[in-house]
């Protein structure tokens, strides 16, 4: 098969390679996909880049968790019924060497989803990390029936998949933007309100909830937690699964006063079935006509190292997809 890999960490020109290797063959629980678009995420970056300094993993790595294929071959009991069948996989990539910058990509059958009809590849392989993420929180506090949420980044990937869920689980919800061009993104995905993240952000969102707000996902932890603090009602909670300071300060004591709950979310480590909720949450809310991600570019996998290097500098707003 054609796949694209990297055998040492650094800059996408300097490490990634397209060539050939083996077809892979499932296991007993496992199938096989026959890849048409592979999503590329921002920890798909950061693996190739080592921003964790945590080193190579494995020897060879195929990048990208998520994707969207066909199921071509099934392994020991797994029902034949899938094979065929258009499916979205996520964590390819996760504790496993060969993700879906391939034609053929083997994983686990919990990891896969049926594609819903007239949902097309491209948004297939967009969904595992950013959905699973934003589901996880969304609801990782619990109901938000009736609630008010802020969803930071509201128009990101991750930031337009909680509105979406947050307003799927009954919630009102305010969105925050960096720019006014992300504004429609996320009035799209069903924020009521949006609001731009400025100096004067805790000024607009209080005026919109003025009793204070439920629940917050933060895309921005360490720049954004002294406002979210003061937002938040008492008894209030925070899901962040990113940060834009590595090591921030935290304001304890008004957190204690409050009585805030914080959680912090690595995609990769979610339960099991945290993350086969999320999948069928996500599937729902396609199927009830959310029409989720802007693609800004398709790149076939000959230039995955062009396709790398847009998704750390976009030049348009949305996502970067290989195709193959």
């Amino acid at each position: 098969m054609r796949a694209a890999w990297y055998e040492k960490q650094g800059a996408a020109r300097d490490v990634l390679r397209v060539g050939q290797m083996p077809d892979p063959i499932p296991a007993a629980g496992e199938v096989r996909i026959r890849i048409a678009a592979s999503g590329i995420n921002p920890g798909d970056v950061k693996k190739r880049q080592d921003a964790f300094r945590v080193g190579m993993s494995y020897p060879r790595v195929v990048p990208h968790s998520d994707g969207a294929g066909r199921v071509d071959q099934v392994g020991a009991g797994v029902s034949s019924e899938w094979l065929g069948r258009s499916v979205w996989c996520f964590g390819a990539q996760s504790y496993r060497p060969f993700g879906t910058a391939a034609e053929f990509t083997v994983v686990p059958l919990e990891k896969i989803a049926p594609l819903p009809d007239k949902v097309t590849m491209d948004q297939g392989a967009c969904l595992g990390i950013p959905g699973i993420t934003a589901h996880r929180a969304v609801l990782v506090a619990g109901s938000l029936r009736g609630k008010s949420v802020l969803v930071r980044g509201a128009g990101g990937a991750v930031g337009l998949c909680a509105v979406q869920l947050a307003r799927r689980a009954g919630a009102y919800v305010i969105g925050t933007v960096r720019s006014p061009s992300e504004e429609d993104t996320a009035r799209k995905a069903g924020a009521q309100e949006v609001v731009g993240n400025d100096h004067e952000v805790r000024t607009r969102v209080t005026a919109l909830a003025p009793d204070g707000i439920d629940h917050i996902v933060e895309v921005a932890f360490g720049g954004n937690i002294e406002d979210d603090v003061e937002l938040l009602k008492m008894g209030g909670s925070i899901a962040t699964y990113a940060t834009d300071i590595g090591i921030p300060k935290i304001p304890f004591w008004p957190m204690v006063f409050k009585n805030i709950r914080l959680f912090f979310l690595g995609s990769d480590d979610f339960p099991a079935e945290a993350k086969s909720l999320a999948a069928r949450d996500l599937n729902a809310a396609l199927e009830a006509g959310w029409t989720g991600f802007e693609i800004a570019e398709r790149i076939p996998l000959a230039e995955i190292v062009r396709a790398h290097e847009l998704a750390e500098h976009p030049v348009r707003r949305g996502r970067v997809i290989v195709i193959l």
